[in-house]
């Protein structure tokens, strides 16, 4: 039977297994990739890939490992350490402008809105982003989400001498917004909503407001490349991304399979915290108007234009970036594989 009679859906898994056994092992190429944090439900689409050998079909030997936070994959990649990577465009951009001649790029837009938010409870007066004004702000320093406050105040027309923002811990910040010592929190949205919920907070009570929502153009987390290995081994790069593309879909048809990729490299996730994170990151930071019109990966580099605009309220360029600085499409699959309903 060809494949090319095969329903669409079955078709990548088949063209992988009859790849894999094309390529001698001796011949596939070792490529470590970094998370920019732990294996949790979003990072579904990566791993998926290792279970169901899209890699190695690609004749590639990946290794993807956990990472301590958006920062630590550029430095792993910039580095050389690592070849590849899931890392913040925003960071990216910034991290670059700060150490000029750095050899990453991104090359495959995963986050097409990003999951920076101030989530509050509407019993503490907070549903939209002016209400915020006479309140407390519990936000860590060092967060991607605190990072564009300055993007969100402007936007908004916020008065920020009105907001108290006081520095809290990661791990403090949930819950005191679940005891009521502060009135909203930054954070990502897949993951402050959730430790809300685990925390005893109704959810009727909750309120995600996603910065994407209320104009903060910001693109999100995007696989990185260093620049050196791409040059290099560019076939490794483009295959890295089919294969990456062909786990992104199965994700997408099923995110209850994919999540089971996670399961078994996190002991301590639980299965229905992790699927509905995954959802979450799927349906308001990948499967966007934008991405499914233009096809998932890429960006319109006039948004990416006026991201790095905005991004100027918050960083002092030494250079302003072009956009070819920042993002490589040259090793996207085509636009037809990369369209999705």
């Amino acid at each position: 039977m060809r494949i090319g009679s095969l329903p669409w859906s079955v078709r990548p898994l088949l063209a992988a297994a009859a790849t894999a056994l094309a390529v001698p092992a001796a011949a596939q190429v070792p490529v470590k990739f970094s998370l920019d944090f732990k294996f949790e439900g979003p990072s579904a689409p990566f791993v998926v890939g290792l279970d169901r050998r899209y890699y190695q079909a690609e004749g590639l030997d990946v290794m993807i490992h956990g990472a301590g936070g958006s920062l630590e994959p550029i430095s792993r990649v910039a580095s050389g350490d690592y070849d590849m990577g899931f890392g913040d465009i925003n960071s990216l951009i910034k991290f670059r402008d700060q150490n000029p001649g750095t050899p990453v790029a991104a090359v495959f837009m995963v986050y097409n809105r990003p999951p920076y938010s101030i989530v509050t409870r509407k019993s503490r007066g907070v549903t939209v982003p002016k209400d915020i004004e006479g309140k407390r702000l519990g936000a860590p320093a060092a967060d991607g989400a605190f990072a564009q406050w300055k993007i969100f105040v402007k936007a908004n027309d916020i008065d920020a001498s009105k907001v108290t923002i006081e520095n809290v811990g990661f791990p403090v910040r949930e819950p005191m917004l679940a005891a009521g010592q502060v009135d909203a929190i930054t954070g990502y949205s897949f993951s402050s909503y959730i430790t809300l919920k685990d925390r005893g907070v109704q959810v009727d009570d909750i309120v995600v407001l996603l910065m994407a929502d209320y104009g903060v153009e910001l693109y999100g987390g995007a696989i990185i490349v260093n620049q050196k290995f791409a040059s290099e081994k560019p076939q490794a790069v483009r295959g890295f991304l089919r294969a990456f593309l062909n786990g992104l879909k199965d994700t997408v048809r099923n995110p209850g399979s994919a999540v089971e990729s996670v399961l078994k490299r996190n002991d301590l996730a639980d299965r229905n915290t992790e699927l509905e994170r995954l959802r979450m990151a799927l349906k308001d930071n990948v499967l966007t108007a934008e991405a499914k019109a233009n096809g998932l990966g890429g960006i319109d580099p006039a948004r990416l234009d006026r991201a790095i605009d905005q991004l100027a309220l918050t960083h002092a360029y030494r250079t302003k970036p072009k956009i070819s600085d920042v993002f490589d499409a040259s090793f996207l699959p085509p636009d037809s594989d990369r369209k999705f309903d």
